[in-house]
């Protein structure tokens, strides 16, 4: 069950989605990511945590995350890409859009981060998907 978990593959989907991660919110799409969440550069500088907590946090939750497709990924015997997708694309439909959705609808965030927000958890999701499934 647990033991069978590719544990290094595991440590490498999340370095690979964290540097998914990186790109999308950095060098890709960074500027519209600020526009959308109505950040300025003032606003990130004053965040609550600081870079360092906000990056040990990011790294235990991207493993857990990780850890648990993983365990879907071993469990369901998810073989080849196209069912590596199909999880991701599940999983992204019943959990993660279906959560983020709460952002617009009690927080009052846009639409439009909401759908930012979702294809980059879609696209992190699929090459987490894969790493993890070709990574057996």
């Amino acid at each position: 069950m647990f033991s069978d978990i590719n544990i290094f593959a595991v440590i490498a989907a999340s370095i690979v989605s964290f540097a998914v991660g990186a790109v999308w919110h950095g060098p890709l799409f960074g500027k519209k990511w600020m526009e959308l969440a109505d950040f300025t550069e003032q606003s990130i500088k004053s965040m609550p945590l600081t870079p360092k907590q906000a990056m040990t946090f990011g790294t235990i939750s991207t493993l857990i995350g990780t850890y648990i497709l993983a365990y879907f990924v071993v469990n369901l015997n998810i073989m080849g890409i196209s069912e590596a997708l199909m999880l991701g694309f599940l999983i992204w439909l019943g959990f993660i859009a279906t959560t983020l959705a709460n952002s617009v609808l009690w927080e009052g965030r846009s639409a439009k981060l909401y759908a930012f927000n979702l294809a980059y958890a879609l696209v992190n999701i699929w090459v987490v998907a894969i790493i993890l499934t070709v990574w057996q």
